[in-house]
């Protein structure tokens, strides 16, 4: 008797020490290494992102709603926001900053609990996760945004190339929300 049905997406409930625990086990496997352990912290987190659009879309349909590209662009934000908050990673909320560039704000998010490092994970996990939804390359960039207040963080989301330009004007001390509304 042969059980073969399509594989359902599936996820693993992680507390939130997971984090620190990821970040400091990265720092010292990779003490004078020549990679930087932080872009193996991010990788991680794309890979896990690019498999949780595939939960994504099963729990839309799990919700009658449908597939993530066919979305509207109203029901959109308001669907990501329940999905990340059901399956325990926090509150998110997408923003226009421009044409070209997208805030990320994240309250009661599980990784901001020990970021002294930023959001590593959840940095490559918008860009997996985006990326897979834009069916192309989506840069995710992480920014001061003391303005949030704690236990928050905001992440900026854009094409590569615009990311780009933005961090260069971040760079040259142009604040990061003329930069993206330039951009």
């Amino acid at each position: 008797m042969s059980l073969a049905t399509s594989p359902q997406p599936r996820t693993v409930a992680l507390p939130v020490e997971f984090f620190a625990g990821l970040r400091q086990s990265a720092l010292a496997a990779h003490a004078g290494a020549t990679t930087l352990p932080v872009d193996a912290i991010r990788d991680a987190g794309y890979a896990a992102g690019k498999a949780l659009y595939d939960h994504f879309a099963a729990w839309l349909a799990e919700q009658g709603e449908e597939h993530p590209d066919r979305l509207s662009d109203e029901r959109f934000p308001w669907l990501v926001e329940a999905y990340f908050h059901g399956i325990g990673w926090g509150r998110v909320e997408l923003q226009v900053l421009s044409e070209a560039v997208m805030a990320l704000d994240v309250s009661d998010w599980g990784e901001v609990a020990d970021a002294a490092g930023g959001c590593l994970v959840s940095t490559g996990l918008f860009a997996g996760f985006f990326g897979r939804l834009a069916d192309a390359p989506i840069s995710v960039l992480e920014v001061d945004a003391t303005h949030v207040g704690p236990g928050r963080s905001r992440f900026l989301l854009g094409s590569v190339d615009v990311m780009a330009y933005v961090w260069e004007a971040m760079e040259r001390g142009i604040p990061y929300d003329r930069a993206a509304a330039s951009a």
